[in-house]
């Protein structure tokens, strides 16, 4: 409970935000699995989400990386993969996309998603 109450206050958080500028680097090019949640500032569902992806972000340090892109604000990457409904998450590999989640959904459903790709069978 403190380490969430120090988040709060400092502003602290594993998640970055992305832009149509950043997202090529930032998760094209990244060498570590990346966890790309779409949203919007206007959206119910988005901010239900939200809490669970910061925590996923903590959970999976070091192994995913964790992405938050503003629908709104980025026009150009939201079209370029189709996004119509949000929250979406998609989970890139290697510059591809290989996972998709539309809505809301249990933190555990995520979890399985990510841990599929990074400790396959």
């Amino acid at each position: 409970m403190l380490i969430v109450t120090i988040k709060k206050i400092t502003g602290m958080t594993k998640v970055t935000n992305i832009t149509d500028e950043s997202f090529h680097g930032k998760v094209l090019d990244s060498d570590i699995p990346v966890l790309v949640d779409f949203w919007a500032e206007r959206c119910k569902p988005c901010e239900l989400i939200a809490p669970v992806i910061e925590e996923l972000a903590d959970e999976y340090t070091g192994m995913v990386k964790v992405v938050k892109l503003n629908t709104e604000q980025c026009p150009n990457i939201t079209s370029k993969y189709g996004i119509r409904i949000i929250p979406a998450i998609l989970l890139f590999n290697y510059g591809q996309v290989v996972d998709k989640l539309v809505g809301v959904v249990p933190k555990q459903v995520i979890s399985v998603m990510i841990k599929n790709l990074i400790e396959p069978n």
